[in-house]
């Protein structure tokens, strides 16, 4: 009876241990796989090594050193030893200062962890926070795997630990960043800055062009003096360009390569005065003539009358775009930057000697007409309403007669 009454009261004078509770020991032995702590119970307390952190790569054996204190979770009380848990007090006090910062918006620094299909797993002093793909950057990226190990910003706008979901955005962060920036750079800019940007995309009207935070438009009419067929044959992703302001509105900016300096109207009227031979290529044409660029920027009218002394009836009949002709300048008018050209004094003619015989109808002969007049005569003895197809049809052919060119 005295060995029982002795061990009850032995038993009764050690501290009573009860699942999940908090205790704290003095760390006796640290092997690889657990730590042994003395928690002033009859058992010791075992932290495995997956109980220290969620972090396989720790080595417990430096992590820990014997005579240390630690608080640790009990688990359960078993047979022998008592199960602990040193991360798990360490995630709950992280997941108060998560949700502490989930309320007050903080931002708070954590360490990734683990990068897979979906995204990033962080850890914030202990506590996972899971960063979505699409919540990574403001842009796509592909391979996520640059950011393993490495510290980054987020700020936690989702939190539910019962359902363990807790997730972390950086793109909101680099989002407001930019949009800081961008607020600056636009206070900073005025029309007529000339700035430097980069091409950020191109679209059939124009390029947008990244200016350092904030993007501007440099529409396909302003890339070039010149014609500007395609934004592509100007521009490509990635180039880098010189560009001025010309306009801004509602945080909108309007961007221009056309420098009034390199303007070559400027000294036009010194190099096209009229009589003036000069060398142009075909542009484009139109049915009243062609429009020859003389150089960038500057496109003259060389009319269908003015192309040969033979008459020609459509541009196309005789040339090609892109073919390089000499031309006279014989009218300049500076205001309404227009020059007009021609080629009928050149010897050297763009059209061969066949093409009136089989391009233009020969004018009819006189005795071809008269039946017009018979016509007319027939009328005037005809009844009336023949009287009137007769008149008629005697207009069509004195119309046909007048808009046929004599040879």
């Amino acid at each position: 009876m005295s060995e029982e009454f002795n061990e009850q009261m032995i038993d009764e004078s050690i501290k009573q241990i009860h699942t999940g509770e908090i205790v704290e020991g003095t760390v006796i032995l640290v092997k690889p796989d657990m730590i042994v702590l003395n928690v002033g119970y009859k058992y010791d307390g075992i932290i495995t090594k997956d109980e220290y952190s969620n972090d396989s790569s720790v080595d417990l054996t430096t992590a820990v050193a014997v005579g240390d204190v630690l608080e640790a979770k009990v688990l359960r009380v078993q047979d022998n030893e008592v199960q602990l848990s040193y991360k798990r007090i360490s995630e709950e006090k992280a997941n108060k200062r998560i949700e502490e910062a989930f309320e007050n918006k903080e931002v708070l620094t954590v360490k990734v962890e683990k990068v897979t299909s979906g995204g990033l797993i962080t850890t914030f002093e202990g506590a996972r926070i899971f960063v979505p793909a699409s919540l990574v950057s403001d842009t796509f990226e592909k391979d996520l795997n640059k950011y393993l190990d490495q510290e980054i910003e987020v700020v936690v706008t989702e939190y539910n630990p019962r359902k363990k979901r807790v997730i972390g955005n950086r793109k909101k962060l680099l989002q407001a960043a930019k949009n800081e920036r961008a607020k600056e750079l636009l206070a900073s800019l005025q029309v007529n800055d000339i700035v430097e940007g980069t091409v950020k995309s191109v679209t059939s009207f124009g390029a947008f062009i990244d200016l350092g935070g904030v993007d501007g438009l440099l529409h396909i009419s302003e890339m070039s003096w010149g014609r500007v067929d395609s934004p592509k044959s100007c521009v490509k992703v990635g180039d880098t360009v010189r560009v001025f302001i010309k306009n801004m509105e509602n945080n909108k900016i309007a961007l221009s390569a056309k420098f009034p300096d390199e303007n070559p109207w400027k000294i036009a009227a010194e190099k096209y005065a009229p009589g003036t031979i000069v060398t142009g290529k075909v542009a484009r044409m139109a049915k009243f003539g062609a429009f020859i660029e003389l150089e960038p920027g500057i496109d003259a009218l060389l009319h269908v009358s003015q192309i040969s002394k033979k008459h020609v009836k459509e541009p196309a009949d005789v040339l090609k775009v892109g073919q390089v002709i000499d031309v006279k300048v014989v009218e300049f008018k500076e205001d309404e930057k227009k020059i007009s050209l021609s080629r009928r004094d050149f010897e050297d003619d763009l059209v061969p000697d066949d093409y009136v015989a089989e391009k233009t109808p020969a004018a009819p002969k006189a005795e071809e007409t008269a039946p017009a007049a018979e016509e007319v005569k027939e009328a005037a003895e005809a009844p009336a309403e023949a009287a009137a197809e007769a008149v008629e049809a005697a207009a069509e052919v004195v119309e046909a007669a007048a808009e046929t060119p004599a040879e």
